[in-house]
């Protein structure tokens, strides 16, 4: 089962890695524009607002590959329990006040990944 967990934690890694791309490199992009919706004008006017939420992102990520690689398994454990419930949290959060489809973009597979994990 740990396995399955490691898995379902590096593929939420990797949905916040394209989610880092998003909005730090491509958020004025057509590829941008058309993933969140935005009008080139407004895509222009939050190009540093998107960067530093895209930065934040990046954070999660590095925590879930430092969970991946840690050493010590008890530790690894936590520290992937920990970063997966930041994820699925502002998941829920996105999803409450920005666009539904975060729920299913972002919360969900951290909510699968911590059952997965839970049950290792």
């Amino acid at each position: 089962m740990m396995l399955v967990a490691n898995v379902l934690t590096g593929l939420v890694a990797l949905i916040h890695v394209y989610i880092v791309l998003l909005e730090m490199v491509w958020w004025t992009s057509s590829r941008g524009q058309k993933a969140f919706g935005l009008t080139p004008e407004f895509a222009r006017e939050t190009k540093v607002l998107a960067a530093n939420q895209g930065l934040y992102n990046g954070f999660l990520v590095a925590g879930l590959v430092w969970g991946l690689v840690h050493p010590d398994p008890a530790f690894a454990w936590q520290i992937k329990l920990f970063f997966l419930a930041c994820v699925a949290v502002a998941g829920i959060y996105g999803a409450a006040t920005a666009s539904r489809k975060i729920l299913f973009i972002q919360a969900l597979p951290a909510v699968l990944a911590i059952i997965a994990l839970v049950f290792a």
